[in-house]
């Protein structure tokens, strides 16, 4: 099966092979990459907690305080290195689930449709990583350091407040962060390819824009913490991206209309005209 174009159709048990093969290598490199995460665990984890640490020696709050983090439980740093060879294991072998993904649907699709779906499959993941990438390097310090501005050194009666983070709790906020401005840094994407389908359109997105600030910030409120900071710092660059996405969408409607417009013009230039 080289394409649709071709109109050949392979029988349904084929295409379960076919599927059945695709998964099995996505395992297979899900599996070769985790097992390389987890003998990296340890620089993986120096390198997720590197904000931290920079946040922690600039709110020193007396010179005995160590830059550390604890755990409670016996398991805890074990399971957590499990869990970073598991997030590692899945941003490294993306490109192959993402290729066998696209080797079993290409088949299915004519040469215009692998045309216009392309460059949606190579924009997912380069967003993804922005939004990652946002997070870690503009956001993050900003939050931790507003957080650790709380501590304070306590004496004279007072109790000291200093932060004692655990190893599992932290791991676990980054990855939800990464994940949800990953996530949504997909927005323009999602938005484009809709509107590239025919099923939004610019105006339709400007005439929505109030519920959609208003659903943003219900979905920042739900995939961050439970505090303003993160929710307001996802939500206003996804308000950018949303109106990034209606440029990009009257950008798609102005190449349809182009494209329209030619194709007019050729049937118009190949009639023949009757002599009266």
């Amino acid at each position: 099966m080289t394409g649709a174009e071709d109109d050949k159709k392979m029988p349904l048990l084929a295409h379960l092979v076919e599927l059945r093969a695709r998964l099995l290598w996505s395992v297979a490199g899900f599996i070769v990459a985790f097992l390389v995460c987890f003998y990296f665990a340890q620089p993986i984890f120096d390198f997720l907690s590197a904000p931290l640490a920079k946040a922690l020696a600039a709110h020193r709050i007396s010179d005995q305080q160590l830059l550390r983090v604890i755990y409670t439980d016996v398991t805890e740093v074990f399971f957590t290195q499990v869990k970073v060879a598991a997030f590692g294991a899945l941003c490294l072998s993306f490109p192959v689930i993402a290729t066998q993904v696209w080797l079993f649907v290409a088949p299915g699709l004519y040469k215009q449709e692998k045309k216009a779906f392309l460059p949606f499959l190579v924009a997912t993941p380069l967003m993804f990583l922005a939004g990652a990438s946002f997070m870690f390097k503009v956001i993050l310090p900003l939050a931790l350091n507003f957080f650790l501005s709380y501590q304070h050194a306590g004496g004279d009666g007072e109790l000291a407040v200093q932060l004692e983070a655990k190893v599992g709790e932290y791991i676990g906020f980054i990855m939800k962060m990464v994940f949800a401005f990953g996530f949504c840094f997909e927005l323009p994407v999602l938005l484009t390819l809709l509107a590239k389908v025919g099923l939004v359109t610019s105006d339709g997105l400007k005439r929505k824009r109030r519920y959609a600030i208003v659903i943003v910030f219900i979905a920042a409120a739900v995939v961050t913490p439970p505090d303003v900071f993160s929710q307001v710092s996802l939500a206003v660059p996804l308000l950018l991206l949303y109106e990034v996405s209606i440029w990009l969408a009257r950008m798609v409607e102005k190449d349809r209309a182009k494209l329209a417009q030619d194709s007019d013009s050729d049937d118009d230039t190949g009639q023949e005209v009757t002599p009266a």
